[in-house]
């Protein structure tokens, strides 16, 4: 385990889709190391998306970066719109000249999820956008923004998913989720393998049981009251809140040998171990060890990955 000093200084970041969860803590804890940081989503203090809500929106996700010592830029963007992400990518140009990090977390997928579904009984329509919102947004994002990112050594791709490549060898209940959260461990793999020519590098990241607003509300729980609900979901002794995946890739970005994790795809617990970085309560979960140990046929305690 390392302890690595978060200094981003005089790096420009784009965390397209940041309006809350995990892409608002990352934006927030990429701006506490000094960054500058792009903030995009379609929810805005004008107008919601149809899976936004009011009272989170990308203008709210600068501020916060702000207040944490960066500074945040809000660009309201639709990342399956290339001429809008080419509007977003000019913008980053003119005004300072060069992209360091690119953090594809666009999602908004999980109204039209149905676990345990079979593939030929879901809606065609609603599988396809699934795969539109998780994989088809990162390739307009990577494929337009890439251009600026490689024109200095140095950058760094971040795809946000849900599990790692070990992980998702399993069945994942979902024909299209299983594709749409796939498709960002592949997309980290090969552009890896692309942008280590031109002295970059990509990577896939996943949080683990995540405390974001939209679990918090679904289970009625709040950041406050969470434990509430291990009596009824042992694993929520394991939950964390989305600022550990943030710290995590904080110091996985300001790492000067990062090249050693290109292609790979990494989880919160990973980062955290190999950082020293722990979430806001001081605890280091780790759902996804947890739950490889007990494929394996052991008997892990919830003690041992916290």
């Amino acid at each position: 385990m390392q302890t690595t000093k978060k200094d981003l200084s005089g790096k420009t970041a784009l965390v397209a889709g940041a309006t809350r969860g995990a892409g608002r803590a990352l934006a927030v804890e990429l701006g506490r190391a000094g960054a500058t940081v792009y903030v995009t989503g379609r929810t805005t203090r004008t107008q919601v998306s149809e899976v936004g809500r009011a009272g989170e929106t990308i203008e709210q996700t600068a501020d916060l970066v702000d207040e944490a010592g960066g500074k945040g830029i809000a660009v309201p963007t639709d990342h399956l719109q290339a001429d809008q992400v080419r509007a977003l990518v000019e913008r980053i140009d003119r005004e300072q000249g060069r992209l360091d990090i690119l953090v594809n977390d666009v999602w908004g997928g999980n109204n039209l999820l149905d676990f345990d579904t079979r593939m030929w009984d879901v809606d065609l329509d609603r599988g396809l956008r699934m795969i539109d919102l998780g994989v088809r947004t990162h390739i307009i994002t990577a494929s337009i923004a890439l251009p600026l990112l490689t024109r200095n050594p140095g950058g760094l791709v971040v795809e946000v998913t849900d599990g790692t490549a070990e992980s998702n060898r399993g069945f994942r209940e979902n024909f299209y989720y299983d594709l749409a959260k796939n498709g960002p461990i592949r997309m980290a793999y090969i552009l890896g393998e692309e942008l280590k020519r031109v002295g970059c590098g990509a990577v896939a990241v996943t949080p683990g049981f995540l405390r974001s607003e939209e679990m918090l509300d679904g289970f009625k729980l709040t950041e406050e009251t969470w434990r509430d609900g291990i009596a009824n979901q042992h694993l929520w002794a394991l939950s964390e809140s989305p600022t550990y995946l943030g710290r995590g890739v904080a110091a996985l970005t300001a790492d000067p040998e990062r090249a050693r994790w290109n292609g790979k795809s990494l989880s919160s617990g990973e980062l955290a171990r190999e950082y020293g970085v722990t979430d806001t309560d001081g605890s280091r979960p780790d759902v996804w060890g947890f739950m490889a140990a007990e494929q394996r046929g052991e008997a892990p305690r919830e003690e041992d990955y916290r």
